[in-house]
């Protein structure tokens, strides 16, 4: 049974920073494309950043500069790392597995505010 299991999210201020991570089990994201996707209240889910299995990493661009995402392939992790967050930033995040089919996990909430 395929699961990601998304985690670190939660309040922090503006300007702050998070980490999330996605842990894969019974699936090997080293072999899938991965993506961070997040939902605000009244609005369509978007892509935040992507990584191939070959490394090619893209970025929407509201957070070019300010999000990282990167993989640890040992760990089967991947990670979305968040600084300068912004209020607007708020919104569940879900981390995806892409390759013939499509892998969802069931979302953490980041809220900036002050």
């Amino acid at each position: 049974q395929v699961q990601l299991v998304e985690s670190g999210g939660g309040l922090v201020p503006p300007g702050g920073s998070l980490r999330l991570s996605c842990v894969g089990s019974g699936i090997r994201l080293n072999s899938y494309d991965m993506g961070w996707y997040r939902q605000a209240p009244g609005k369509q889910r978007e892509l935040v950043a992507a990584v191939t299995n070959g490394g090619i990493k893209t970025y929407a661009d509201s957070v070019k500069g300010r999000f990282t995402i990167s993989r640890d392939n040992a760990k089967n992790t991947v990670y979305l790392q968040m600084n300068s967050l912004k209020p607007e930033d708020t919104a569940v995040y879900y981390c995806q597995a892409r390759r013939l089919s499509a892998y969802w996990g069931q979302g953490t909430q980041v809220t900036v505010s002050s």
